[in-house]
């Protein structure tokens, strides 16, 4: 392909470098293991066990996540062990996350608190259940109070497409760019989901993508519609040969090093193309997703078709966007209501 290669030259010095470096060990995180019976240890073989029973990775990562700031917070004032964690101590630790600031100055959000406070309440839960402890210091602990739900705002289809011309697609990384937020927008899928593709998930002759073990680890087929479908191609054909960097790897969208994305990644990296759409919104991955369903009911399409593409366990989860139909709500109204239209409602009253 006789186009400009500034991003895809790019990548290719990061990875040269990156290997010369020998790439980057895992930090480890200085926790007391020093016994059986410490906090972390008892983590550790906790996690083990949802590994047994077959929890996704990506519940397991999360549960890491939250506890890891947990256990840091217990071994800076000297508790080690589960015994000696207390619901007053609970309580404390309920307040200094509440309290604690991110390196922007921000406070964490309710759900994150949530998050990482349920982590603990299930460990410690898993410690009763398994005999460890004989009370549960968690089982009556107050979680913050979910905030109010807010319904998602999808983009415009202006919008949208503002969003999906970011990408230089002169330059191989650009093609890939494009293909991936194409693919956000046809399917809705998930953030995770989209990282965990591999090649053999496309059907380029059905136009489909198999979606492997996404939320409550199911698997369903998604269509990808022609748009996507043409700049899947276009990318598998011309930018992800020239990014491969070993046979194995089968992972659809590759970095710049040859590798699997990661769903953090991803997610970073499609809000700050949203940002310089300049369209005037916020968000992400779950941006396309919301636009992706608002869109297709508008146009007609029932909502257990929608629930189907989502990948939702539940009816009542997908029919929040039932509610920001405001499209077809419109119209309804303009047909059926008896003031929708001006002279009508001028007409004096019989």
């Amino acid at each position: 392909m006789n186009t400009p290669r500034k991003g895809y030259e790019k990548a290719r010095h990061m990875r040269r470098w990156s290997e010369k470096k020998g790439g980057y060990a895992i930090t480890p995180d200085g926790f007391d293991r020093s016994h059986a019976d410490t906090l972390a240890s008892l983590i550790d073989e906790w996690f083990r066990r949802l590994e047994e029973r077959a929890y996704s990775a990506r519940t397991i990562e999360a549960h890491k996540w939250a506890l890891r700031m947990f256990v840091r917070w217990a071994e800076e004032r000297d508790l080690r062990t589960a015994n000696q964690i207390t619901r007053p101590i609970l309580e404390s630790y309920q307040r200094w996350l509440f309290r604690y600031r991110q390196d922007n100055g921000k406070p964490l959000g309710v759900t994150t608190q949530r998050m990482r406070l349920g982590a603990v309440q299930r460990f410690f839960a898993w410690l009763c259940k398994d005999h460890r402890l004989d009370a549960n210091p968690a089982a009556d602990l107050e979680l913050p109070r979910k905030p109010p739900r807010s319904l998602p705002k999808a983009m415009t289809l202006q919008e949208v497409q503002a969003v999906l011309s970011v990408p230089d697609v002169t330059d191989p990384l650009g093609v890939r760019d494009r293909a991936i937020l194409e693919t956000l927008y046809a399917t809705g899928i998930r953030r995770s989901e989209l990282a965990r593709l591999d090649v053999d998930d496309l059907d380029r002759e059905r136009g489909t993508l198999i979606v492997r073990k996404g939320k409550g680890g199911k698997d369903r087929v998604v269509p990808v519609g022609e748009r996507a479908l043409s700049w899947l191609t276009r990318y598998l054909e011309h930018a992800r040969p020239m990014l491969e960097t070993a046979a194995s790897e089968r992972a659809l969208f590759l970095t710049g090093y040859g590798e699997r994305f990661s769903a953090m990644y991803l997610g970073n990296w499609v809000r700050r193309v949203i940002e310089a759409a300049g369209i005037g919104r916020s968000g992400s991955c779950h941006l396309f997703r919301h636009s992706c369903a608002t869109h297709m009911l508008e146009n007609g399409a029932d909502i257990r078709f929608i629930q189907q593409m989502l990948g939702h366990a539940r009816l009542d989860t997908t029919q929040i966007y039932t509610e920001v139909g405001i499209v077809q709500l419109r119209e309804v109204h303009a047909r059926t209501h008896p003031h929708a239209h001006l002279q009508t409602a001028n007409k004096d009253p019989k």
